[in-house]
């Protein structure tokens, strides 16, 4: 079983873990990343809150990467999650 979802100031990543293919796979994705994509317009977002209200998402994004050949660990950049990617 894998550790829940946490913020890692040193990196300023939110690592997690997602199910692929009955193997879990780490992944993080930036603050930076997941501020412009999900709440540009805040001032004081949350990067885990953001994660947890978005996992869906990002998760399917994490599937993506792995689908075409990525290696864990899975670091997200923006164009993973970008709006044109919603599903």
């Amino acid at each position: 079983m894998s550790q829940p979802p946490f913020f890692h100031p040193v990196s300023g990543t939110v690592r997690f873990w997602v199910m692929v293919d009955d193997l879990l796979i780490g992944a993080s994705i930036g603050k930076e990343t997941l501020h412009y994509r999900y709440s540009p317009q805040m001032t004081n977002d949350d990067p885990l809150a953001t994660y947890t209200q978005n996992a869906a998402e990002i998760d399917a994004a994490v599937r993506r990467r792995v689908a075409t050949g990525s290696r864990e660990p899975v670091m997200l950049r923006d164009w993973d999650v970008r709006a044109a990617a919603r599903a």
